[in-house]
């Protein structure tokens, strides 16, 4: 498992709030329906203000390091 260093490390370029697009593409692309699930679902921290969505910075971090994403990705690897 990656540690949270190398995560800071790879998103140092996205802001410390992220939209939902910006969030899909720290995830690698994931659908927008996901997105919008993880987020209703509050798996992930995030911010709704006035239309938009935000996510902290490290909220994403947290989530990559989750058992959750950890899950998904093993769900994902199954299905190829």
């Amino acid at each position: 498992m990656k540690k949270r260093e190398y995560y800071e490390k790879l998103f140092a370029d996205y802001p410390d709030l992220v939209t939902v697009q910006q969030f899909r593409e720290m995830l690698g692309g994931i659908a927008n329906s996901t997105a919008r699930k993880l987020i209703r679902e509050n798996i992930v921290q995030h911010y709704y203000i006035r239309t938009t969505y935000f996510i902290p910075k490290v909220a994403v971090i947290d989530y990559v390091l989750s058992e959750h994403y950890a899950n998904y990705k093993n769900k994902l690897r199954k299905k190829i």
